[in-house]
């Protein structure tokens, strides 16, 4: 038997939100990687702090923060409110805002990394061909790490599905608006649900694996062409 339709809406709302954040995060984690990766400023190194600090935060403090810079008397809150009409806390948009900040290093350290390996005189060559760096960045960056943007991609779009505590927090659990797999599942197996909760942990072990199976083998891929390359 699969999902009911109060778990398919769930699954969809989750599914949205991978997908929106994962598209937000390539947006802001790319640019802000390869400025990482380039950068010798000195305070480079508490930017990568902060963008690291969700890999060892608990989700519920990161939840916690953003539920008091949501709140209608916060500032950012206001500012949200007077653009968009609408309030963050236990609202969509909230939880993309959660989920980039709390995914971003999934995006930002692989992409820096990668970044790093590229060859300055590469760059240098295809500026003195004219390319600009806008054109650089498509012809030229974007090709050689290709791998490594797809797993990126992959990693935060898992990371995302699976999200509890910082979605619990400044999300809720408001059926169609905020709760998302990980939610209903918790709530399953509070009521002692235990069929349903199989179907979702199921539903997400599949999107889990299925996004590491590919991140393994782009990388092996990659690794064969690289050997035979060589040979």
């Amino acid at each position: 038997m699969g999902l009911d339709s109060a778990d398919l809406t769930a699954l969809f709302l989750t599914l949205k939100l991978a997908a929106v954040s994962t598209f937000i995060l390539l947006l802001i984690g790319l640019p802000l990687a390869w400025w990482l990766a380039r950068s010798k400023q000195a305070y480079k190194p508490i930017i990568e702090t902060l963008i690291a600090l969700p890999l060892i935060l608990p989700p519920t403090v990161i939840g916690f923060y953003l539920l008091l810079a949501f709140s209608p008397d916060s500032w950012f809150a206001n500012i949200w409110l007077n653009i968009f009409g609408s309030q963050l806390a236990f609202s969509f948009s909230g939880l993309v805002i959660g989920s980039i900040i709390y995914s971003l290093p999934f995006v930002v350290q692989p992409m820096q990394s990668s970044y790093e390996r590229i060859p300055q005189l590469t760059l240098l060559t295809a500026a003195s061909l004219g390319a600009g760096p806008i054109d650089r960045f498509f012809t030229v960056i974007l090709p050689m790490t290709r791998r490594a943007t797809i797993a990126a991609a992959a990693l935060a779009f898992a990371h995302t599905m699976g999200e509890f505590g910082v979605v619990l927090m400044i999300g809720g659990n408001i059926p169609g608006e905020t709760q998302v797999l990980s939610i209903a599942l918790y709530d399953h197996v509070e009521s002692l649900e235990f069929g349903r909760a199989h179907r979702i942990a199921a539903a997400l072990l599949m999107v889990s694996f299925t996004s590491l199976l590919l991140i393994y083998t782009l990388d092996r891929r990659a690794n064969l062409r690289i050997r035979h390359a060589r040979h």
